[in-house]
């Protein structure tokens, strides 16, 4: 007990030097070591790197779960290390909704049997969210937040060690100047007189005591020194690693664009799928009615990868709904290329012809394209070897 006694007077004679001496820093009475440029831009960046890791880390939750509520109950199960349960997704969710309202209106009906296509669509969409947010979790939060719970957490700590290894440095060298200007003054004047002989042995006690202030001071100095270079040494050390965090960070962000690609891939394939089973059983209720017949929008710009340009495919009306009177009947394999005005053109996208008088296009692919006169602008005649057919100009890069 006398022992811990000690210790806590110790320790709070400690934190008051380091109270004092930060106090005094604030107003401007006392002097301050700085560290140098390289150690302040290191410490810059890591301050940085924590600020945009947090951020990324909490809009990325948002984008995986917009419900606040839900990841309030997520984060307290994480804090209790216990399992978040499993929850349905808003697509799986519309798609129970659907087969039920299916099974209840009549799932023979054209109405029921749109429902029951619909939710098995939704489903699958749910499925695939489901899939890319655990994947998207696994490779992406969790390294971030490991960082954020690890590696700071430790850089942050040593941070706290060197600034009060600073704060005793600095102490020490306040010590040891006033004992030094004690010193000086009792050396230089002398408080006694030479018909006081008992001044005089005062004084000379005083300038020895003020002699070992001062020896106990650059004693401190030393030691306090060495521990400040000591903690500075392991702070650099930790904040030099922040690159090797970067490049970690790097590789999970590639992660997470991977995942994110194939999960809009993977939703593409469905409603493509859905919109042609839906075409199909349009064509049948109301004759005569063809699915996708406004204007498609522009196809997005080409993607380097092949697995991703062919799942950006946009879906474009026939070209016998498109065509002129008159055209549609018209006899490819008689029509010759003209003379001039050929070009050359590079396919963007997949393309399945619809019918005889359409060419079927593979995506990267090079073939001769021209125009005819009476041609609705959105489509062009192209050759590929000694097929020809009708193929739509979004599909197409026009080269020179």
């Amino acid at each position: 007990m006398d022992f811990n006694m000690k210790k806590l007077a110790s320790d709070a004679g400690i934190f008051f030097t380091r109270a004092v001496q930060f106090t005094e820093e604030k107003f401007g009475q006392a002097e301050k070591t700085e560290l140098d440029a390289h150690f302040e831009n290191l410490l810059a960046r890591a301050d940085s790197t924590k600020n945009w890791t947090e951020k990324i880390l909490r809009q990325t939750e948002v984008l995986l779960q917009p419900n606040p509520s839900a990841r309030v109950e997520e984060f307290l199960y994480e804090k209790l290390d216990r399992k978040v349960p499993s929850r349905v997704t808003n697509g799986e969710l519309l798609a129970q909704y659907m087969a039920e309202a299916a099974s209840e209106l009549g799932p023979t009906t054209p109405y029921g049997k749109t429902l029951i296509k619909v939710s098995e669509a939704e489903k699958r969409l749910g499925a695939a969210e489901r899939d890319f947010i655990h994947t998207a979790s696994v490779s992406f939060l969790t390294p971030l937040r490991n960082f954020l719970e690890g590696d700071w957490k430790t850089i942050s700590k040593e941070r706290r060690l060197l600034q009060n290894r600073r704060l005793d440095l600095d102490a020490c060298k306040a010590r040891l100047k006033r004992a030094k200007a004690a010193e000086a003054k009792a050396t230089t004047v002398p408080d006694f007189q030479e018909t006081r002989p008992r001044n005089y042995i005062l004084s000379a006690s005083a300038s020895a005591l003020w002699n070992d202030e001062v020896d106990k001071a650059e004693q401190e100095l030393r030691v306090a020194q060495t521990e400040f270079d000591r903690q500075a040494e392991v702070t650099r050390l930790l904040l030099e690693g922040i690159s090797s965090t970067h490049v970690n960070h790097l590789r999970c962000l590639h992660e997470f664009v991977k995942s994110q690609t194939t999960y809009y891939a993977q939703c593409y394939r469905h409603m493509l799928d859905l919109q042609k089973q839906l075409g199909s059983s349009q064509g049948a209720i109301f004759p005569g009615t063809f699915v996708g017949t406004t204007e498609p929008a522009s196809p997005p710009l080409s993607s380097t990868s092949p697995t991703t340009t062919a799942a950006t495919m946009p879906v474009v009306p026939s070209v016998a709904s498109l065509a002129p009177p008159g055209e549609a009947s018209l006899c490819l394999e008689e029509v010759a290329p003209p003379a001039s005005g050929t070009r050359k053109a590079r396919v963007l996208y997949d393309y399945e012809a619809a019918d005889s008088s359409e060419l079927a296009l593979l995506a990267d692919e090079l073939i001769t394209v021209y125009s005819l006169p009476g041609m609705d602008p959105d489509w062009l005649i192209g050759e590929r070897g000694n097929k020809k057919g009708k193929v739509p100009v979004t599909y197409l890069e026009l080269l020179s």
